[in-house]
């Protein structure tokens, strides 16, 4: 098999041995320890669909990689299987005024697709924190969200047509860029948020947006989750182009403020709102009623870009991967006026278990997303497995989703029950065994093998 996939692919595209590198173990959640069989670097559709029907005809199994920084595992190698990247696959093809789309090949950096699109005088409107290195093709495998959902949606509200290869190396190709294409069963949302399951995205189109104007951004100090509510339903109604509302926990605040060289409030409030939107009066008029309303405490406004990505660097608190190494990062969804709710009990059940835990809580309000921060000193795996254990049963609970945005991988699998009804996941694995019958695709991720009595994890 390797022999063929080198001659396939030459000595550039199939590497193997001490020629892999460390890389290839892992996503940014840092779960994966093995290295793969090999490590395939397509740089072509064509390329692809030759590695694919080599490893379907041999049965060997294949785990697409796109980036690497994805938190659920879903990239992670075994021994056994080969790994394909598409880096080489890279590339803006087209930008079409006229339709406002983009073609673009999977293997493109997000930053650099963004700046295709700005250079060309567009939007393009996925964007995340990793876009320095996240691929265009993982975004859509993972359905990335990101900072400004609110304003310009998920991957997928932002995928016009897409280029698939399946797991026997058949190419499916439908790089329309209609808006309205009513033709049947719409593949292109089937594939988004596949991990990689179904089979491989080679190339998408991707729809474009007029650039923004300049914009304002606050940080607002609220009192309470009341007045988080009333401040988010005020702007709603009052900021027709808000782009983003970020919400700030005082646990998660202080502790993020607390690493940088630079204090924003000196007395952190119960909470803090970023507020994001057109350069416009009604932003100022916004604040102003909110603070005679009593809905705000106190708000910076930016004054500058420096000032707006001070704020930013807050609200992303990078700084706590070294202060706080072990530390577990989820993301969960659920109705917007129960978020403190949930964020309450969760700290206290977690607590109640690990007393000497740190736990905060922040996220896209806006949207429903609640990210929660947990670190058990010297817990290791063990209370990793706890951790989610208490967070997933609430969320259950709640009826909420375990993934809002960081997808299922190998880290959610075994909890997708919490969210997901038996029959659900029923038609999920007879769509998986319909596109991949020999089940080589990514095996092992987003789906669970079985779902155990009471839909819970084993």
């Amino acid at each position: 098999m390797l022999e063929e996939l080198r001659a396939a692919l030459g000595p550039a595209g199939c590497l193997t041995g001490s020629d892999i590198p460390e890389a290839a173990r892992s996503d940014a959640s840092r779960s994966g320890r093995a290295l793969p069989l090999a490590l395939l670097r397509p740089a072509s559709v064509s390329d692809v669909s030759a590695a694919l029907a080599i490893c379907h005809r041999h049965g060997v199994t294949v785990v697409p990689q796109g980036g690497m920084t994805g938190l659920a595992g879903g990239a992670n190698p075994d021994p056994a299987s080969v790994a394909l990247s598409l880096a080489r696959l890279s590339g803006v093809e087209a930008i079409d005024g006229e339709s406002m789309a983009m073609v673009v090949r999977a293997g493109t950096v997000l930053e650099q697709a963004q700046k295709a699109a700005e250079d060309a005088g567009f939007l393009l409107p996925i964007d995340l924190g990793a876009r320095g290195s996240c691929q265009i093709g993982g975004n859509i495998a993972t359905n990335a969200g990101g900072l400004r959902v609110i304003r310009d949606g998920m991957t997928r509200d932002n995928l016009l047509g897409i280029e698939v290869v399946l797991a026997d190396g058949t190419v499916l190709t439908q790089l329309t860029k209609v808006v309205k294409n009513n033709t049947g069963y719409d593949l292109r949302h089937l594939f988004a948020g596949s991990e990689g399951t179904l089979g491989v995205i080679t190339r998408a189109v991707i729809r474009l947006r007029p650039l923004p104007g300049p914009r304002r951004t606050a940080l607002a100090a609220l009192p309470d989750f009341a007045a988080v509510l009333r401040l988010l339903q005020m702007a709603r109604a009052q900021l027709p182009g808000l782009s983003a509302f970020e919400a700030m926990w005082r646990d998660y605040f202080a502790f993020s403020q607390s690493l940088l060289p630079y204090t924003l409030f000196s007395d952190p409030p119960p909470f803090a709102v970023i507020l994001e939107a057109p350069d416009d009066p009604a932003f100022d008029t916004l604040l102003e009623q909110a603070f005679d309303e009593g809905v705000i405490l106190d708000a910076l406004i930016a004054q500058s870009l420096t000032d707006a990505r001070r704020f930013w660097t807050v609200r992303e608190g990078l700084a706590m991967d070294t202060a706080l190494p072990d530390h577990i990062n989820l993301d969960i969804s659920l109705a917007t006026h129960r978020l403190d709710e949930f964020a309450c009990r969760c700290r206290s059940d977690l607590l109640a278990r690990f007393p000497g835990a740190y736990v905060s809580f922040y996220g896209h309000i806006a949207d429903s997303n609640l990210h929660v921060t947990v670190s058990v000193p010297g817990g290791g795996e063990a209370a990793a497995h706890e951790v989610d254990a208490i967070v997933y049963g609430i969320v259950r609970d709640f009826d909420g989703s375990i993934s809002a945005e960081h997808g299922v991988g190998v880290l959610k699998r075994d909890w997708l029950g919490h969210s997901r009804s038996p029959a659900e996941l029923a038609a999920m694995r007879a769509i998986k065994a319909a596109l991949d019958p020999a089940g080589i695709m990514n095996p092992g991720k987003l789906l669970p093998a079985a779902v155990p009595p009471g839909g819970g994890a084993p």
